[in-house]
């Protein structure tokens, strides 16, 4: 899919998450709603990171080319030293290493990880990066209209307020982790989140999703995993754009009310 969907997809998710643990009687705090859809949006756009003409390989300018670079060598190394006999060769890293259950676990424990040992400014540099995400999945129009310093800009004050908003006593920042020095240990749960929707929905279309590496299915490690192939469909094909879109933003809609009460 692309970025569009997968964000909001994402956004979703976790919203459906929300509603989910609203209705088994454990309410989530409407910032970590908030914050949660965001980071999720942003987050399900990251295993694109082995693109270089993906979403979030422009997002941060050089930066974010260069670990584009990096991530895509790194997946192609993974892959071809893990592949079985049944696995076809390829040039490239697109789809492998970062479109998985592992990697989208243990990228999620390392932001929890950031998140709990570095205090504040780990918070709100993991906010900044995932609100400058969803900004640019989520409002792609006004973004690729605007510079990219006016997206980083709004990225960081919407970090900056949603930080301090979570900071605030019953607001989330101890959701789920109660114990002390667990604050904000729950960051990781939205970009898990996200990136397992990324997969499920790349699963969706003509080339398939080799989420669940390295299980071997078979003679393959890197099996491409989707529905019968007359359900598949091509990235940015109608389907995704008149179909799966607004289905997205209706059940993201109705996950947010129900998560608040207001629906139900």
């Amino acid at each position: 899919m692309m970025g569009p969907a997968h964000s909001l997809s994402g956004a979703a998710a976790w919203l459906g998450l929300g509603a989910a643990l609203t209705a088994a009687g454990y309410e989530m705090p409407w910032p970590v709603l908030a914050v949660g859809a965001l980071i999720c949006a942003g987050a399900a756009l990251a295993p694109d990171l082995d693109h270089k003409s993906a979403t979030i390989s422009r997002a941060f300018g050089p930066l974010s080319r260069g670990l584009c670079e990096i991530i895509d060598k790194l997946s192609y190394a993974a892959y071809k030293s893990t592949r079985k006999p049944g696995d076809p060769r390829r040039s490239g890293g697109h789809r492998t290493l970062t479109h998985t259950w592992l990697w989208a676990v243990l990228v999620g424990a390392g932001f929890s990880a950031l998140a709990v040992l570095g205090g504040r400014w780990a918070v709100v540099a993991i906010l900044f990066v995932h609100m400058v995400l969803a900004i640019e999945g989520l409002l792609w129009k006004a973004a690729r209209m605007s510079s990219d310093v006016l997206v980083w800009l709004l990225g960081a004050t919407s970090a900056w307020i949603l930080a301090g908003v979570l900071d605030k006593p019953g607001n989330g920042s101890d959701w789920l982790f109660t114990a002390p020095g667990q604050e904000y240990l729950w960051l990781g749960l939205p970009i898990v989140l996200g990136s397992i929707v990324h997969c499920i929905g790349d699963a969706l279309t003509v080339s398939g999703c080799p989420i669940l590496w390295p299980i071997p299915l078979g003679r393959r490690r890197w099996y491409p995993l989707g529905p019968p192939e007359f359900m598949r469909f091509r990235a940015g094909s109608w389907v995704e754009l008149k179909v799966l879109m607004p289905v997205f933003a209706v059940a993201g809609a109705a996950g947010g009310l129900a998560a608040l009460g207001i629906l139900g």
